[in-house]
């Protein structure tokens, strides 16, 4: 295992979704649209001969913008763990800041029965995942808690390099603290490492840009 200083941390935000386009914030779990899935194409494309050859855990939310986002743009990384009996982690806690529609999860028994997650452990959404309560709140102090979560957890991890599908808000909270408003592109790829190996609020500071397609995000309240 690795120096917490010498990790590498992937994040990446997903592909455009539907509630980015109109910005209707109305519509629940939003899928990707069309340009989205070519966008999460094009980062496979970007990605299929770098990050995913190196890379040695996939974590995503469980929103199902974020996990559409892994399954088109990181196949071969997963393909890879899955036969190392490494199984794509899909952590609640990676779910987007707000408690609109667009932003609240689905209930697992209807993830399961998607086809399309076929194969992805869900177990982890238990009940009371989506409910924007508690640990899952939307005021900036349990937010800023549920950052340094991950955080911490992506820093205690024995793996190195580490691939992270998440949403811009969260991305923001976890590598700012807060929510600042400075735009992520779709499907961009920022390269973390941790300012130190104990540190508590384990701080993660930026290494360089591996990846960015897609519009910038517009200057509302969540993606």
């Amino acid at each position: 295992m690795a120096k917490a200083t010498e990790k590498r941390i992937y994040l990446t935000r997903h592909a455009q979704a539907e509630h980015n386009v109109a910005e209707d914030y109305t519509i629940p779990d939003a899928n990707l649209t069309a340009l989205g899935r070519e966008q999460s194409a094009k980062l496979h494309a970007d990605t299929k001969d770098s990050i995913q050859q190196t890379a040695d855990l996939l974590v995503t939310s469980g929103l199902r913008r974020t996990m559409q986002t892994m399954i088109i743009g990181y196949p071969e990384l997963r393909k890879r763990l899955e036969a190392a009996g490494k199984p794509v982690i899909v952590l609640p806690q990676l779910q987007e800041c707000n408690d609109l529609p667009c932003d609240t999860g689905s209930n697992r028994e209807i993830l399961e029965g998607d086809p399309e997650f076929a194969g992805l452990d869900l177990s982890t959404l238990e009940p009371g995942w989506n409910s924007k309560k508690g640990f899952y709140a939307c005021d900036a102090a349990t937010l800023q808690a549920r950052a340094r979560w991950n955080r911490r957890w992506l820093r205690e991890r024995p793996e190195n390099n580490i691939v992270v599908v998440s949403h811009g808000d969260c991305l923001r909270y976890i590598t700012e603290g807060r929510n600042s408003w400075k735009p992520w592109a779709n499907t961009e790829v920022r390269i973390y490492t941790f300012k130190a190996e104990d540190d508590e609020d384990a701080t993660m500071v930026l290494v360089d840009q591996a990846a960015k397609e897609g519009a910038n995000e517009p200057t509302s309240s969540t993606m």
